[in-house]
């Protein structure tokens, strides 16, 4: 079979060397990265990691509730997380949870705006037949109406189980406030309305996996102990029968925020008040300093070194959760700041202090040492998680589901180097304004 190749080293280190007589940052991701393509376009990204007989296996699926663009059919992209385990002819689930139980693999998955990734870790010898498990499912998932009406019965009880918790209430009502057309308006599970109607919608669920679950939406990574050439033998034998897609999602662009919104919503049990504050942020970049810049800033706001955490935390202990930033996103995020106040009292005093940080970041210029020192605790942070086969491929599989590009991760970070004291004035004056603001307060309900 002819397939297409792209061959690419990254010998990167997280030393520093000279070049050109400056001291400059190596590439982070310290590990030889090879990629081939089969002609329906599956990409497999391959890494090897000195992991003597283990293998990390990944599958990306290029699809999250940000793809979920049809009124009403919301928490599919979830909902064929759980699906994917249902089985196939050939391997029923009972018979699939067997074969991974003997090999004593651990596989699992999980879904999130972007992106859903099913993963395995397990033994070097047994490659083969996760190969041959992993391309089965995606080749030949299966399920009846019963199975499906089962399974968004259990969707509905997870959605339940999840909402048993204010968070949840207060993060689902922060994104429906603040996105007026994106589809990052719903979280990932879904909307409850679009859950309780799931099982009536068993077509609709057989035409997403068909838009969806196809070679060119796909990623595969591998880290660990694995022969390449035996790699590519064994992706083209499982895989080459998977018929590529044509669909293309039309994701609707979120209009500019022209006025600060804000909500208060109440919960029925016992709870301390809650306050999440959402800014429109910019999407994932590995090209343009804002996303960087905007990550470090959060540092500079919400570590634990931070005067913001040493005043409410530590000083006044009138939080006890403090934290904000923005998740990697294909499209424009949110940057979140979620605060539980344990003095009622206290509500505008913390949230009046977060703001008043916020401008000061505006104004006045970072001290150089603490960039630096800010810079290099987030680069090594990153480095010491790269310690075993299953962490390196979540890690890589993460950018590759943002861009396609192993040497995203690479780029990415060396921008995180060059943020300046002036590009965290400059995202903290564009993103952090007034009308750009969302405001969302959780009490507990009036007795």
């Amino acid at each position: 079979m002819t397939r297409s190749r792209i061959r690419a080293t990254l010998l990167a280190i997280t030393l520093l060397s000279t070049a050109g007589g400056a001291q400059v940052p190596e590439k982070i991701f310290p590990f030889p990265v090879s990629v081939f393509q089969l002609d329906n376009g599956l990409k497999v990204v391959g890494v090897d990691y000195d992991s003597p007989g283990i293998v990390a296996y990944y599958t990306v699926v290029r699809t999250g509730s940000r793809n979920e663009v049809e009124p009403g059919f919301s928490g599919y992209a979830h909902f064929f997380e759980h699906m994917m385990f249902r089985g196939t002819d050939k391997y029923p689930t009972d018979v699939y949870n067997d074969v991974i139980k003997r090999l004593g693999a651990d596989s699992n998955a999980f879904t999130t705006s972007d992106w859903t990734a099913y993963h395995a870790v397990a033994s070097a010898d047994a490659l083969e037949t996760i190969i041959e498990l992993e391309s089965d499912r995606f080749l030949n998932l299966r399920y009846s109406v019963d199975d499906y009406r089962t399974e968004a019965g259990a969707i509905l009880g997870e959605y339940n189980l999840n909402f048993s918790n204010p968070f949840s209430l207060l993060r689902e009502t922060l994104a429906d406030l603040a996105f007026t057309a994106h589809p990052y308006k719903h979280t990932t599970i879904g909307l409850l309305e679009d859950i309780e109607a799931m099982p009536d919608h068993y077509d609709y669920s057989v035409k997403f996996y068909d838009r969806y679950y196809r070679p060119n939406n796909c990623i595969i990574v591998v880290v660990g102990d694995f022969d390449e050439a035996e790699l590519e033998r064994l992706v083209g034998q499982y895989y080459a029968d998977w018929e590529p897609g044509r669909f293309e999602p039309t994701i609707p662009v979120e209009p500019p925020q022209s006025e600060e919104r804000t909500a208060e919503i109440t919960w029925p049990n016992p709870t301390l008040p809650m306050l999440m504050i959402g800014y429109h942020a910019p999407a994932f970049s590995d090209q343009v300093i804002d996303m960087p810049a905007m990550d470090v800033l959060s540092q500079l706001l919400f570590s634990q070194s931070a005067p913001l955490y040493q005043q409410l935390y530590l000083r006044d202990q009138v939080v006890d959760v403090l934290q904000g930033g923005a998740v990697d996103s294909r499209n424009p995020p949110l940057f979140e700041i979620t605060v539980r106040v344990t003095r009622p009292d206290r509500i505008d005093y913390v949230r009046d202090a977060i703001l008043a940080e916020i401008e000061r970041l505006k104004t006045e210029p970072v001290d150089e040492a603490l960039l630096g020192d800010t810079k290099s605790a987030m680069r090594y942070s990153f480095a010491r998680g790269l310690n075993s086969p299953g962490p390196i491929a979540r890690t890589l599989a993460h950018y590759l589901q943002l861009t396609g590009d192993p040497e995203t991760v690479n780029r990415v970070y060396a921008l995180y180097d060059a943020v300046t004291a002036d590009d965290i004035r400059a995202v903290a004056t564009t993103y952090f304004g007034e009308t750009n603001r969302t405001v969302v307060l959780l009490r507990e309900e009036a007795q």
